[in-house]
């Protein structure tokens, strides 16, 4: 038999001090809320008695409001179980409110699925992939909006950082997606905007960290030898242009084609997959000698220059098979470069986009501006750079400190 009675929601205070009164249903340890539409502080709530105390304004009606209230939930809930046993929370509460409770995972679905031809295949697939992570907390999809309250979200917080090791910043945007359905469904006026938990959940950023090759590593790179039977050499080839080539990202440097490249004034102009800005900027020796090394004898201006897309296919018309192909390069540059950094003993896994890094510091430390540094690698704020020149700074003082001991 299920239980029907009232419940302060505290984890639901709003501004003024106000929580929200709710009568609970529990049926089979599954609890659902039902808003009464009144809010009162804990100073004027009575949680033995569950009422409202004298001190509440109007307290004698409000309390008589309150009981006819439970009384007509624990009637419909009375009825619904002498029909069904076995009838669940989800359906008694949908009796007790007179409608279908709104459930979370049913409208962020649909939401998905109607902007799907409106957001890049990436940002559908970051939705999809975020709403299966909460999805695998949950156990189950029976999860309303005035289910997800700031202890269950706190709880997700403890599974992704506890149990799927996830970082800072993977756990921030993957509660930036989930409230994203949540703020459109208050939009909508499908969800009261007091039920909103998320405001509550603070995470820190992850401190950045910027791993890069030193001048030494990246001549050693260079003279790896690698398996030329695999598309090893080509991997190596591409990180080693990125680095001397504006820092390229691996998407953009996949994509890249010869007429994107300019022989005669040494320049590649792009636009970058990241920003969506045209990007144009001098390459030197370092990256000519690998784009001859490429260069055919006649030259098609739609043809990649690194041979890991295939010429003609829908990459640049199709998002999802672009997406399918970036992700199958990621990971064969991962399982490449990984390996190389391995047999190298670097102090740090090495990945291309540490290709970006090491242009970045490399540049520094030859003494080129960083408001240059900032434009070659198309950053949105010169913050960004920063990271890298505090990263000069501080390995120059760890220098000068050992020198000194």
């Amino acid at each position: 038999m299920a239980s029907v009675k009232f419940i302060l929601r505290t984890d639901k205070t709003d501004n003024n001090g106000y929580c929200p009164i709710y009568i609970i249903l529990i049926k089979y340890r599954k609890k659902k809320y039902v808003s009464t539409g009144i809010k009162a502080k804990e100073s004027q709530w009575d949680d033995e008695q569950k009422k409202v105390r004298k001190n509440f304004p109007n307290s004698a009606r409000t309390n008589a409001l309150l009981l006819q209230k439970l009384a007509d939930a624990s009637g419909t809930v009375a009825d619904m179980e002498r029909k069904s046993k076995s009838v669940s929370a989800r359906k008694l509460k949908e009796a007790v409110k007179g409608k279908g409770a709104q459930n979370y995972f049913a409208y962020a679905e649909d939401r998905c699925e109607k902007i799907k031809g409106t957001v890049s295949a990436r940002t559908y697939k970051a939705y999809k992939s975020s709403l299966k992570k909460f999805e695998e907390f949950t156990k189950t999809k029976d999860v309303d909006f005035d289910d997800i309250t700031v202890t269950m979200l706190k709880d997700y917080v403890n599974y992704c950082s506890n149990t799927l090791k996830n970082s800072n910043t993977t756990i921030k945007y993957s509660l930036v997606i989930l409230a994203i359905f949540f703020k459109e469904a208050i939009n909508e006026e499908l969800v009261d905007a007091n039920l909103y938990p998320f405001s509550k959940i603070s995470i820190k950023r992850d401190p950045s960290k910027r791993s890069f090759l030193s001048k030494t590593q990246l001549e050693e790179f260079k003279k790896y030898e690698v398996n030329q039977e695999s598309k090893a050499p080509i991997v190596k080839d591409m990180f080693l242009f990125s680095a001397n080539a504006g820092g390229l990202r691996l998407s953009d440097v996949i994509e890249l084609t010869w007429e994107n490249v300019n022989f005669e004034e040494n320049k590649i102009r792009k636009q970058i997959r990241k920003t969506g800005r045209t990007h144009s900027f001098k390459f030197g020796n370092s990256a000519l000698t690998i784009l001859n090394k490429y260069k055919p004898k006649e030259i098609n201006p739609k043809h990649f220059v690194f041979p890991m897309l295939e010429n003609g296919s829908p990459y640049f018309e199709n998002d999802a098979y672009r997406l399918a192909e970036v992700g199958r390069c990621t990971s064969l540059c991962s399982l490449h470069l990984s390996a190389i950094g391995k047999k190298m003993k670097l102090p740090f896994p090495l990945s291309f986009h540490l290709a970006r890094h090491t242009y970045a510091t490399q540049a520094l430390n030859n003494g080129m501006r960083i408001e240059h540094v900032s434009k070659l690698m198309d950053h949105t704020d010169i913050g960004t750079t920063q990271i890298y020149a505090k990263i000069i700074s501080q390995e120059l003082d760890e220098a000068v400190e050992k020198y000194m001991n």
